[in-house]
Parts: structure tokens; sequence; C-alpha cells
């Protein structure tokens, strides 16, 4: 069988075409992967943001590279805003000295992240209008976090309230 070089040659060149368009083409990401790179970076930018302020001080880190400039952290009242937030969280660090802050264990789902952390410290400082006690505390906690193009924007933390007043001396202890 003899092929018709107008032929070959197109057929050579369909081929390399293919080969071209195939290889220049990056595989597209399953959208699972897209989103568990996001959750990944959020939970990488997340810890070390809060590791930096509360292991070491940075209230410099409450920043619109950080947190929405709307971002709330729910309390009795909320508190909302970057000055708003850096301010309540001087509180620790002025209120505590000898600060350890783990993040237990952190996971995420789209936009959502769940922290599990601890704090100890010792009550060295005004905190929230308390004068020190000396005593030291130890609380665990989760924190529901909302994430927003990469930054915190809203925080729900949940913790021992009523063994934190205890550990500070304010509140009898248990029996």
């Amino acid at each position: 069988m003899k092929l018709n070089p107008y032929m070959l040659s197109l057929f050579i060149s369909f081929v390399a075409l293919s080969i071209f368009t195939t290889s220049c083409n990056a595989p597209e990401q399953p959208k699972e992967t897209v989103a568990a790179d996001s959750v990944a970076a959020n939970i990488k930018m997340y810890t070390h943001t809060w590791d930096e302020i509360i292991n070491h001080g940075k209230l410099d880190m409450f920043n619109d590279s950080n947190f929405t400039t709307d971002v709330v952290m729910h309390a009795n009242p909320d508190i909302v805003g970057i000055d708003s937030a850096r301010a309540y969280y001087a509180n620790y660090l002025t209120g505590f000295s000898n600060i350890t802050f783990t993040i237990v264990d952190v996971f995420g789902q789209g936009n959502k992240l769940v922290k599990h952390w601890n704090f100890k410290g010792t009550h060295t400082g005004v905190f929230f209008g308390i004068p020190p006690t000396g005593k030291q505390v130890r609380i665990d906690g989760v924190t529901l976090v909302a994430m927003r193009n990469g930054k915190i924007a809203e925080e729900r933390d949940f913790f021992d309230n009523y063994a934190f007043m205890q550990q500070l001396g304010l509140l009898p202890a248990s029996k």
C-alpha cells in the first residue's frame, strides 16, 4: 500500500498538533485539590498569625494583611474592627507573663476553621481591669473561625470561663 504524500503530510501535521496542544494544556486541578490548598493556606496563615500575636507579643500582626477590616471577635459585646481586636488582645499580653499559647489542632473546610488551643500564663498585670493575682492559669478552648479572601473575618471562642476565674482566685474552687 502506497501512501499519498499529501495524506502522509496531513497525518503527521495532525499528530504533531495533537501532541503539542495536549502537552501545552496544564491539567485542570480537581476542585477538591483547589479547596484543600485554600484550607491549607488559611491554616498556615492563621496559626502563624496567632503564634506571633500571643507567643511573641506582636500586636502589629493585627493588620489588613491578616484580618478583614470588619473582623468580628464575638464576645459580650462583640469586638468589631482591627483596632478593637488589637486592643482586646492587648489585655492578655499586659495581664499575663510567661505566656505559652499552643494550637493543639486546627482543621477546616471551605472558608471555616476550627482551632483547639491551650493558653498558659501567670497573672502579673492588670487584665480587663482585674488587678494582678500572681496566679498561674491554664485554659483549653476551641475557636470557630471564618476566613474571607485568606484573612481572618470572624472568631468565636469557647472555653470554661468559670474555671478560668477560679484559677485566678476570683471564684471559689470547686469541691
